[in-house]
């Protein structure tokens, strides 16, 4: 993405940079009209094989607000929130994601969104009275990428919860932050969102000039969403907000509580990336669902683009802890717009997995170390297993 000759490194290990243009070998043609003006990720239309095991799971353990529901679906709000909801779980034979969600600036951009991907050749739909209750006139698309995407202006307006201490519990989720897709080509990937007026924040390279993963923005944070190299295109995971990372905490010993610990995939931990407190979660369908806190502000026109080395141990957990193999391998199908699965094109560049975690999924690499160890032991005698 960039050459490391115009990076700095820094104290903590990771290299800055001002963003460059991203280099594809087969990019998306970049439309001649302008993007629509995106303000954040809104809200994600998830599909669920079993809606009252869902909802359960959302609103009883993870405590989202429920704005309405009907025999098919549940509108769900994070406590911050004041538009109709932030989460549908919508009830449907197969899992998957039916839709990322975004909310624009004016009613004139949906006209803009239907010129640029109808310029791409995308498919587009667009509906005066919405495709979910509560979002007024909307636009999806299945992106060049292969997603599903909305956007939209006009919305029902609901009592933001941010006083209602009453209501309030130890691990209370306030606001959604993000979105993470997994697709083949992060490159081609990165630089169709840069078309569409997202800013890269972060990434992860190596010295040949891979690119796993990056992280783009449009509010003023880490991401609104984070493009994950691997087979795609799928959903790898939402993410809401808490205040503090006392609030992980809260939830993981609520989790143990009711005896669903099975629950937890990964964390609690602080990522390197984006330098977030973190736990990652598995809804009953499987959909991951992160819960994060405390990233930093990006909000200035030359934030410096943060660069992390794959081999860097430190850059998916700060405390240098392995990543589980099922986070590199599993993610969510997502949608046509008729509902039907997208295939799933396998990605061809190298794997993060097998570059930093070994190709048995559980060794361990680190940079400098290319035969691989973990805390000091050789990484073919290293077994996740073994820690117990």
């Amino acid at each position: 993405m960039t050459n490391r000759d115009d990076m700095t490194l820094t104290s903590s290990g990771f290299y800055v940079s001002q963003e460059a243009p991203i280099r594809a070998d087969n990019p998306v043609p970049t439309p001649s009209v302008p993007a629509p003006d995106i303000l954040r990720c809104a809200y994600m239309e998830l599909v669920v094989t079993d809606l009252k095991r869902s909802r359960d799971f959302y609103v009883e353990v993870l405590g989202l607000t429920v704005t309405e529901e009907d025999g098919d679906a549940v509108y769900l709000r994070s406590l911050e929130e004041f538009i109709h909801h932030n989460l549908v779980l919508r009830q449907g034979p197969v899992a998957a994601v039916a839709a990322f969600s975004y909310r624009v600036r004016t009613p004139e951009d949906l006209d803009r969104a239907v010129a640029f991907y109808s310029e791409l050749g995308c498919r587009v739909e667009r509906r005066a009275e919405g495709f979910t209750k509560g979002i007024g006139d909307s636009v999806r698309v299945t992106d060049p990428l292969g997603f599903p995407y909305e956007f939209f202006h006009d919305v029902e307006h609901v009592e933001r919860l941010a006083w209602r201490y009453d209501l309030y519990t130890p691990g209370a989720l306030v606001r959604l932050d993000h979105f993470n897709q997994v697709t083949p080509d992060v490159p081609r990937a990165t630089k169709f969102m840069q078309d569409l007026g997202f800013r890269v924040t972060e990434d992860i390279q190596d010295q040949d000039g891979t690119v796993y993963a990056a992280w783009m923005r449009r509010k003023p944070t880490v991401h609104d969403t984070a493009m994950t190299g691997g087979n795609g295109p799928r959903m790898h995971h939402v993410a809401f907000s808490t205040h503090e990372k006392h609030n992980i905490l809260a939830i993981c010993d609520k989790l143990g509580a009711l005896r669903m610990s099975d629950a937890i995939e990964r964390g609690p931990g602080r990522h390197g990336v984006s330098n977030a407190f973190y736990l990652y979660l598995r809804d009953p369908d499987g959909h991951r669902v992160e819960i994060y806190t405390q990233d930093y502000y990006t909000g200035d026109p030359d934030n410096p683009v943060v660069t992390w080395d794959v081999h860097d141990n430190q850059r998916r957990d700060w405390w240098g802890n392995p990543v589980v193999p099922s986070w590199y391998t599993e993610a969510s199908l997502v949608l046509d717009l008729d509902g039907n699965p997208q295939p799933v094109v396998e990605r061809t560049d190298s794997s993060e997995m097998e570059v930093t975690i070994g190709a048995d999924g559980f060794s361990y690499t680190r940079a400098d170390d290319e035969a691989g160890s973990y805390r000091g032991q050789a990484s073919k005698g290293f077994k996740i297993g073994n820690q117990l």
